[in-house]
């Protein structure tokens, strides 16, 4: 097993930044996803970090070595590829034990441990085909348990789900977890797919244009988002995210835009410009009176995802989602209000992107204003 540091990783293309200072810590065990668009540069830290690309700057630290000059096989890290680059000619049980035969082990050696491995994934009964007579799943439990054989201090995965079927995907996102378990070893997992993210890993690391957004738990990346990249990344549909102004009326500081009205807290403030989130399953129709958050607006479309509905509202110049149970009971056409917890609405600074908290200076009421939530960096 194994931990890792990564330190102010940076590459370039050219003129092209494709990592821009990266810098993450990987506990001894950890299952760590590395989520993001193409094109963020997740898969071109996965390579750094096998060996099988330099880093423009930086330092890659495995058990406290140092192994950012080392070629891939002295690094004792296992790669499993997306493609899952098994040999066509050799047979699951050959491909399996190819990884040892290199090392010059033992037949008997080679033998009980692809035996054992084929055993944790149900390979056993499939030694003696070759790859093209598996299924897709089957395939990527191979690349899997050439991997596993060589006890390696830590694996890396490039979306190596992507090639399967929708079904297939979630059967097999639930055999990793599990192996992760029985393992207790290092995972670190490529994937665009924020549900293998969100059901996989124990730590997510979400990457943009090169540079962390934010890392934490699936929990913390989803309930208290860094940035609006984040907020807009994470959920099904992602946070509704609206251009507002903040300012005092009267006593009350009010975060307000064309059909939205949200009376944050007593105090002052001069006025600034935010961005105002709120999850689609946080909304609610407000079907009589009520306090709290309002979104006026007019229903757009309602789609039936089965034991849910989403419906789509414009409000204001915004268009923004509401997820709840089926049936919502609204149709296009409706004006509705809608509403939110307080504790339910986030807001971020549109310069920096980052999410802001209503902070007490120790002033009193009046001495209350917008602070950078902490941990809110690319650097957390």
């Amino acid at each position: 097993m194994s931990a890792m540091t990564l330190h102010r990783i940076r590459r370039e293309f050219g003129s092209t930044v494709a990592l821009d200072d990266v810098s993450i810590e990987i506990p001894d065990g950890e299952f760590l996803v590395l989520l993001g668009p193409s094109g963020c540069g997740k898969s071109t830290l996965l390579r750094i970090i096998a060996g099988l690309l330099p880093p423009s700057g930086g330092r890659v630290i495995v058990d406290e070595r140092d192994v950012t000059s080392l070629p891939p096989g002295d690094r004792d890290i296992a790669m499993v590829f997306q493609s899952y680059a098994l040999y066509p000619h050799l047979t699951v049980e050959r491909n399996l034990g190819f990884g040892l035969r290199v090392r010059h082990r033992t037949k008997a050696e080679i033998a009980e441990k692809v035996g054992a491995v084929a055993d944790q994934l149900k390979l056993t009964s499939l030694l003696g085909r070759r790859p093209k007579e598996l299924s897709g799943g089957q395939r990527q439990r191979v690349a899997l348990g050439r991997a596993m054989v060589r006890d390696p201090k830590a694996f890396l995965m490039d979306e190596p789900l992507s090639n399967l079927d929708a079904q297939l995907r979630t059967a097999t996102r639930l055999e990793l977890a599990e192996l992760h378990r029985r393992l207790g070893t290092t995972f670190v997992y490529v994937t665009h797919d924020q549900v293998e993210a969100m059901t996989m890993a124990t730590r997510i690391a979400i990457l943009d244009h090169g540079r962390l957004e934010q890392i934490g738990t699936p929990a913390e990346v989803y309930d208290e988002p860094a940035t609006t990249f984040v907020a807009g990344f994470i959920g099904a549909p992602p946070m509704n995210l609206l251009p507002a102004t903040a300012l005092g009326i009267g006593d009350k500081v009010h975060v307000i835009a064309e059909g939205v009205d949200v009376e944050l807290a007593d105090g002052d403030l001069e006025e600034r410009d935010v961005v105002l989130g709120v999850r689609p399953e946080h909304l609610r129709f407000a079907r009589e009176e009520h306090t709290g958050p309002n979104f006026r607006g007019t229903v757009l479309a309602v789609e039936n995802l089965g034991s849910e509905e989403v419906a789509f509202c414009a409000v204001g110049n915004a268009q923004i989602a509401v997820r709840g149970p089926r049936p919502l009971r609204v149709e296009p056409g409706d004006d509705v209000t809608l509403t939110a917890a307080l504790s339910r609405v986030y807001l971020f600074d549109p310069t920096s992107t980052r999410r802001l908290l209503w902070v007490d200076d120790g002033a009193g009421d009046r001495g209350r204003t917008f602070r950078a939530a902490v941990g809110s960096s690319s650097t957390t």
